[in-house]
């Protein structure tokens, strides 16, 4: 099978399997404010991924790209929505294009369409040091993605099935290109013990990418004849990974993302530990379905909803949410206290200066 039929393959397979709300996130309540001191028109939604300063925590993650006329459409219509509500956008994996030339212009038309926007490139463990900078130039990125998507590739009929020396390569990026690389999980979540090590060669910014958004495993088990199904429970949930990642490696800058579909979960995300949150599947949904227009809309509501919600925090600021006492509860708390993470400094936290 082509690399573009399969890219549009992934497309129609994460609309149609969707999102089961597995991230944890119902297991996360902010302890209320009664005297929150705060007003709306204080509240900055400003914050900063590594050397990157960001007008908003949210960012469209990485979605498609190599896959025709139609991926060149969907990265079109995901450029203006960037371009208009003021967010970072993130291309899919560009190793089409670099392999195939007639596929660059399904992600250099978000450059075209969005000249002074932020914009992340995308390649995986796998790549060269010269294939990074092609796909920089490629699109004029900002920011590098390498994700690590191991789970997906061993149940992709035609994926890889050698990861060896990832660490390596990855290091061997961070020291010879001149922008900031984000290292990204696609939805099987990131172990303290990953984040140590991403820390360990110079990693300054990842995207946890947690289990219970859309299901790379599942995708790929549909293209299967035989499913490796025991890959579709695979992973850490995106609450989980999260406060893991931010366990011992608090100079990490880290994106929450994995099953966000709203205002509360971006809030929790951030104030867990996440410096900004990606989102998806669910934005691909409201795009495909409802359109262009009312993405925009939705993103830009989102921004007022937030701002409303750490207005009743008491938090004027992404960094004064990470002070905000909330409990955990559930399996999050069960899996936290098995890993020797003490939940407690949650809950007893405070914001009062």
């Amino acid at each position: 099978m082509s690399r573009s039929k399969r890219k549009w393959e992934h497309i129609q397979h994460a609309l149609s399997t969707g999102q089961k709300r597995l991230n944890g996130f119902e297991d996360i309540a902010f302890v209320h404010q009664s005297l929150p001191d705060s007003s709306v028109n204080l509240v900055s939604l400003n914050t900063k991924i590594g050397e990157l300063s960001l007008s908003s925590p949210i960012l469209i993650n990485a979605m498609t790209g190599g896959g025709g006329e139609r991926t060149k459409q969907i990265n079109r219509n995901l450029a203006e929505v960037a371009k208009v509500t003021g967010v970072a956008l993130a291309v899919g994996s560009q190793m089409s294009g670099l392999k195939d030339p007639s596929e660059v212009e399904t992600y250099k038309v978000i450059r075209e369409v969005n000249p002074k926007g932020l914009i992340f490139g995308n390649l995986g463990s796998e790549a060269t040091v010269e294939q990074a900078r092609k796909a920089i130039e490629m699109i004029e990125a900002n920011a590098l993605q390498i994700h690590l998507n191991t789970i997906q590739e061993l149940t992709m009929p035609e994926g890889d099935r050698n990861f060896i020396g990832a660490l390596t390569r990855i290091e061997k990026m961070i020291q010879q290109i001149e922008i900031p690389v984000i290292v990204k999980e696609v939805g099987f979540g990131m172990s303290r013990e990953t984040v140590q090590l991403l820390q360990s060669i110079g990693v300054t910014a990842i995207d946890i990418g947690g289990f219970g958004g859309t299901n790379f495993a599942e995708i790929e088990n549909k293209r299967r004849e035989k499913s490796l199904s025991f890959f579709n429970e695979w992973g850490i949930p995106t609450v989980v990974s999260i406060i893991e990642a931010n366990e011992d490696s608090h100079e990490i800058d880290i994106i929450g993302s994995g099953g966000l579909q709203s205002s509360l979960d971006i809030i929790k995300a951030l104030a867990l530990g996440a410096n900004a949150t990606g989102l998806a599947g669910y934005f691909l949904k409201v795009l495909v379905k409802e359109g262009m227009e009312s993405l925009i809309k939705q993103i830009e509501q989102t921004h007022q909803e937030l701002m409303i919600i750490m207005t009743a925090l008491g938090a004027k600021s992404i960094q004064e949410l990470k002070n905000i006492p909330l409990v955990i509860f559930g399996d999050t708390h069960h899996w936290l206290n098995e890993r020797g993470i003490d939940t407690k400094k949650f809950s007893q936290r405070s914001n009062i200066k």
